[in-house]
């Protein structure tokens, strides 16, 4: 019997619109042909949107652990003992710890092995900070508690697109002094290795776009590119990379220049994420690359302009859903195919073939 990917979902902020994409979502019978959801979040909570949206009945498998998940089911795991007050479209702070203990749960269990990968709804930043949470975004949270040490990339994605960024949430003014050779080389490394080993691309091509108007201008509207963008390409050519550029983002986007690259990194969060938008708004993903963990998540917000009215889009949710399948399978794959080294193969003089296993123990003289 083949293997579903068991896939761990949270909830979100729970007076956003992440039940209601949650619920379009999963209300497809052909998810569980996919995978194998688990919810993490509250079965109250989630029938209280449903009748709020008038959405069609929806029957959760309720389990206490991800360990009991039933395959061609919906599961749901509940992370609250208290009742939870739902308040659509407003901030509160019962909404921001509720939206942390689902991602916690997740997390941990994420780490035991019981789930394969992560879908995370929208959450409010601002509502979710607390002394257990003191992160800009899921982004740095999965770094610290996943990474191990390694970084991660904010890599913006659909079937057109895919935009990575040197800095993500950081105020505009205290961008230029992170734009640095070391940064830029760090994310271009990470970007490189994630399309090709999270998407199977062989030999990605990775556009770079210049940090000031009209790439600089050759130094007149500034210097960043002249002194350390262009030094940065050409270090990371050395290293096998393939990338090019710097390209003024204007013309870049404007002219559709960037459809001729497997990959854009964009030097601050609006540079990359304004045009990015505009295009993919719609089925737009966010996927944390660089960790070992496989998270995504839809490129909207909690968008309490529209909670309540059944008006929230799930595909983006959707694609995040077959996003972080893929990767798994991906990665699952890349693994497998260099889980041990090709034998070499030697040629005597005779032309006779030899062929000698690396792995095996050496021989004595």
């Amino acid at each position: 019997m083949e293997h579903k990917l068991k896939i761990g979902i949270t909830h979100g902020d729970i007076n956003g619109v992440g039940y209601e994409v949650i619920l379009k979502t999963l209300s497809d019978p052909r998810i569980v042909e996919l995978c194998t959801p688990i919810v993490y979040g509250s079965s109250k909570v989630a029938a209280y949107h449903r009748k709020a949206l008038d959405l069609p009945p929806f029957n959760f498998n309720i389990i206490t652990s991800a360990e009991q998940c039933a395959p061609g089911k919906i599961n749901m795991i509940n992370c609250f003992d208290d009742e939870l007050k739902v308040e659509l479209a407003k901030a509160s702070t019962q909404a921001g710890e509720a939206a942390y203990l689902a991602l916690e749960a997740a997390t941990a269990d994420w780490q035991a092995g019981l789930i394969d990968a992560v879908v995370t709804a929208p959450i409010n930043k601002h509502t979710i900070q607390s002394d257990k949470f003191d992160f800009p975004g899921h982004t740095e949270y999965f770094e610290k508690k996943t990474g191990k040490g390694r970084k991660s990339l904010m890599i913006l994605l659909n079937d057109r697109v895919r935009v990575a960024l040197v800095t993500t949430h950081l105020p505009l003014a205290k961008v230029p002094e992170m734009i640095t050779r070391e940064n830029i080389l760090e994310k271009l490394t990470i970007f490189n290795r994630s399309l090709h080993e999270d998407f199977r691309i062989e030999k990605p091509r990775i556009a770079v776009l210049s940090l000031n108007p009209h790439a600089g201008e050759d130094g007149l509207l500034g210097t960043e590119e002249q002194e350390i963008i262009i030094p940065t390409l050409k270090e990371a050519e050395q290293q096998g990379i393939l990338c090019f550029g710097p390209y003024a983002a204007d013309g870049f986007f404007g002219s559709g220049h960037f459809a001729r690259f497997d990959g854009i990194l964009a030097m601050y969060h609006d540079q990359g994420l304004a045009p990015f938008k505009t295009l993919a708004m719609e089925d737009g993903v966010n996927f944390t690359a660089g960790l070992p963990i496989v998270r995504t998540s839809p490129a909207h917000g909690t968008a309490y302009d529209i909670t309540g009215q059944n008006k929230a889009s799930e595909e983006s949710f959707r694609q995040a859903l077959y996003l972080a399948i893929d990767v798994t399978n991906n990665r699952a794959e890349h693994q497998s195919e260099h889980m041990n080294p090709l034998r070499k193969q030697y040629f005597d003089k005779s032309g006779d073939k030899e062929v000698l296993d690396l792995n095996a123990p050496d021989k004595e003289d």
